[in-house]
């Protein structure tokens, strides 16, 4: 059953405007260009049929490999497939910042993590088990004296 109009799934319609706005500037070098409601409609529709496409293509090329989860490269080679390789350069360098800049993200949570431990284990007061094998081995000398009590 088809969902209704006001139930599909929409590309928001800001993030839209700035791209093809963004694009259009890029390229026309003339005084700002005006998008036409009717025109940002047809990029979002066209974007978001593009993505549905594409989508479908990464998943038979993953379900052809016998998995379950769509990765980057299942991506690439749905864009290939579909005819667009002239996306593939520019995907591949914005995966690579993508996932450079995660990496130092994580690197910086990881020293950080690490950084508190050390100081969380600095602050630590002694703990209870130390003290208490102190009053063991007290006790053990204690022990020793009644056992050679009983053997004397």
């Amino acid at each position: 059953m088809a969902k209704p109009a006001a139930e599909v799934e929409e590309l928001p319609k800001a993030i839209v405007r700035r791209v093809v706005k963004d694009k259009i500037s890029q390229s026309s070098e003339e005084a700002e260009i005006s998008v036409n409601k009717d025109a940002l409609l047809a990029f979002s529709e066209s974007a978001r049929i593009f993505i549905h496409y594409l989508s479908a293509t990464a998943d038979d090329i993953c379900k052809d490999s016998k998995r379950q989860t769509i990765n980057a490269d299942d991506v690439l080679k749905a864009i290939e497939e579909i005819e667009f390789p002239e996306f593939i350069g520019p995907l591949k360098a914005s995966l690579d910042a993508f996932r450079r800049k995660n990496a130092a993200k994580k690197a910086v949570a990881a020293k950080t993590t690490d950084v508190k431990k050390k100081r969380k284990m600095e602050n630590k007061p002694p703990e209870k088990n130390g003290d208490r094998e102190d009053e063991e081995g007290d006790g053990e000398e204690g022990n020793e004296g009644d056992g050679a009590d009983i053997n004397d």
